[in-house]
């Protein structure tokens, strides 16, 4: 596989500016020309090897958008929570334009991770993946690769590759890192520099040279869970690479019942505090159409815009009430803090 001669250059531009600024870190490095282009043939190898399963996912439904990694010959991807909320399927899209259909499985907006099966056929010698690794031996300063379909598919080029060092280990099995990113590479693939999978693209620090990640450990703690469809947690709001014009409701989501989606918190001046909704209620329909778990209520809310007002049906304790709220946008709530 053959890459743009600029790729080549904005490595080596990135590389020797991680040589001038990062002097004391577990990774030397390198000491002269020759073991700097020693490091790109390195780089160029595992792009050549991992690039193929960097997909990139769309939602022909709201319009959500962003990218992936497949990992294994049958078709499962990884992704940002974020990339999914309020989609059921996606559109894959593999570098060389191949183009699949992605079934929406569970998610964990806590640890923002996701995981997509391809519904279409496999092909007789299986879908481009990668292989999936560790991040119990990673540490600060450890050199890692980043793809992802940086502002969205583009036909004329394949996903830019970013390079850097690993800067900090965080909370929840995060990984922060100075690889840029920026809106599209949400959900896409941090490498080690063997080419296994390491960490998932997940939202964008306070510069974009510094980065975060949901580490892999936590998705493969997650892994029975995710495959088998189940969702559960909520974003942390720290993510620039989420959309800050969704609607929202205005509220944390609780856990199923048999009657619908329990309502743990309800932000105070939000849509849902507005419509007269309560912790402790129970959603059971929005706009006539039932919503037994979290994935079903992002989807509904997703059909929506801001400024909709959109008919709630509740459960409050023996009570059954209807309640109509005038969605906000996520943007709003964050500003305001309530997350």
């Amino acid at each position: 596989m053959r890459f743009p001669r600029t790729l080549f250059s904005t490595f080596t531009m990135a590389a020797a500016a991680t040589m001038l600024c990062e002097p004391l870190l577990a990774v030397p490095s390198p000491a002269d020309l020759f073991q700097l282009k020693t490091l790109e043939k390195k780089v160029t190898r595992v792009v050549g090897k991992v690039l193929p399963a960097t997909v990139s996912l769309f939602s022909m439904k709201n319009g959500a958008s962003g990218s992936g990694v497949v990992v294994n010959k049958n078709g499962l991807i990884l992704t940002a929570g974020h990339v999914v909320r309020g989609s059921d399927e996606m559109t894959v899209i593999f570098p060389d334009g191949k183009q699949a259909r992605g079934k929406v499985l569970g998610a964990n907006y806590t640890r923002d991770t996701a995981m997509l099966q391809i519904s279409d056929p496999t092909p007789t010698l299986g879908w481009p993946h990668a292989n999936v690794g560790s991040t119990q031996k990673l540490t600060t300063g450890d050199l890692v690769i980043a793809l992802g379909h940086a502002g969205g598919y583009d036909p004329v080029r394949t996903p830019p590759v970013r390079f850097g060092r690993v800067i900090a280990r965080g909370l929840d099995e995060f990984i922060s890192t100075d690889c840029a990113l920026i809106g599209g590479d949400s959900g896409g693939p941090l490498f080690d520099m063997k080419g296994n999978i390491v960490g998932i693209h997940s939202s964008i620090g306070k510069s974009l040279m510094s980065n975060n990640h949901a580490g892999i450990t936590g998705v493969l703690q997650d892994w029975d869970k995710l495959k088998k469809g189940q969702t559960w947690g909520r974003l942390g709001g720290s993510s620039m690479l989420d959309n800050p014009d969704a609607p929202v409701i205005g509220i944390i989501p609780g856990t199923p019942t048999k009657k619908g989606m329990s309502i743990r918190h309800v932000f105070e001046g939000g849509a849902a505090s507005n419509g007269g909704l309560r912790a402790g209620d129970i959603i059971g329909q929005i706009e006539n159409k039932p919503t037994p778990d979290l994935r079903t209520l992002h989807i509904v809310i997703a059909q929506h815009q801001p400024g909709d007002t959109i008919k709630i049906l509740l459960h409050r304790d023996n009570d059954v009430l209807t309640r109509n709220v005038t969605l906000g946008r996520r943007g709003d709530i964050d500003l305001r803090g309530n997350r």
